[in-house]
């Protein structure tokens, strides 16, 4: 049997409720201490607590860290497919390949905010469902200028025709995250055309979910394994004592529009206890929320103590 893949952790930093200087510099921090990716949000009004402060947007937020970082995954968690041409998408995530020097994840899902796309006159469609046929589309002309073809649109969306990316990325294989879990849409797409995928739940959610995306990939004979699966953690606090962590994370909410705060706030091992099931099952990379003010301790410990702790865990079969 082959050994497992090395866990993977990410920290997704919050674009609300800051300002560009502790943005930026959380994003250095997450680097500095050995993260192996870093995400931000792709919104333009906040999503957590009133939607009523502050947001950066995230292709910006993302070029801005390439010039402060060196070694971390850059990538938006996910990208709205409605708030741009995705033939632009794939022009701009090479670009950002390039300014980081091959450190591009491009992240795209169907986008879900109603709120921000009527304020800013974007396109929201007639439902979920017909936002997931775009992405379908989109991500079929992403897939092929990130591959050096030049494809058209094949669909009612999306007028592309005979698109150039160039130049090409980095990366002779610039991967793309899909973000979601629908079983009719999202998850075929997923199969056909991600090199990643994003979901979160509990294990048992976590299973039925993979296991859905598996008869997609046999539908449409794609090998299951050439799809990495990340999971989204939330936000965390981690401290000695859980009546400290508590407070930590009560400040933290009070600081985003009166949200109540992360949802895990505990130790080290309580963490560890928490995620054990998500890595039985065969889950190897992991993302926590970094909302502001951003949580230095907490961002540390996890690299110290739990991330070494996650390792030493068995792993499933799968």
């Amino acid at each position: 049997m082959n050994d497992p893949a090395p866990v993977k952790i990410g920290v997704l930093v919050w674009p609300q409720y800051t300002d560009w200087p502790s943005l930026r510099d959380a994003g250095a921090r997450v680097d500095a201490l050995g993260y192996d990716s870093l995400w931000t949000w792709d919104h333009l009004y906040p999503i957590v607590g009133s939607d009523g402060g502050p947001i950066f947007e995230g292709f910006l937020t993302l070029a801005g860290w390439a010039s402060v970082t060196e070694r971390v995954t850059l990538g938006l968690m996910v990208g709205a497919n409605t708030f741009r041409n995705p033939a632009l998408v794939a022009k701009m995530t090479t670009q950002l390949d390039h300014m980081s020097n091959g450190r591009a994840v491009l992240g795209i899902g169907g986008a879900w905010f109603e709120t921000e796309h009527i304020a800013y006159g974007l396109e929201f469609g007639s439902g979920f469902g017909e936002r997931l046929d775009w992405l379908d589309e989109a991500v079929q002309i992403i897939r092929g200028m990130l591959h050096g073809e030049e494809p058209s649109a094949r669909g009612e969306r999306y007028h592309a025709k005979s698109v150039r990316n160039h130049p090409s990325p980095i990366q002779a294989h610039l991967p793309i995250l899909i973000g979601g879990s629908g079983e009719k849409k999202t998850l075929q797409t997923v199969a056909r055309y991600a090199d990643a995928w994003n979901t979160g739940g509990d294990p048992d959610v976590l299973r039925h979910k993979d296991e859905v995306l598996r008869r997609w990939c046999e539908e449409v004979g794609r090998d299951p394994s050439e799809i990495e699966r990340t999971a989204q953690v939330g936000g965390v606090v981690i401290r000695d004592d859980p009546t400290e962590a508590r407070r930590v994370a009560n400040e933290i909410g009070a600081r985003n529009g009166g949200w109540k705060g992360p949802s895990f706030a505990g130790t080290s091992e309580q963490f560890v206890a928490r995620l054990r099931p998500t890595i039985e099952l065969g889950f190897r990379h992991f993302y926590i929320d970094s909302p502001a003010p951003f949580d230095d301790e907490t961002l540390e410990r996890v690299i110290s103590d739990i991330k070494p702790a996650l390792e030493a865990l068995p792993v499933g079969a799968r």
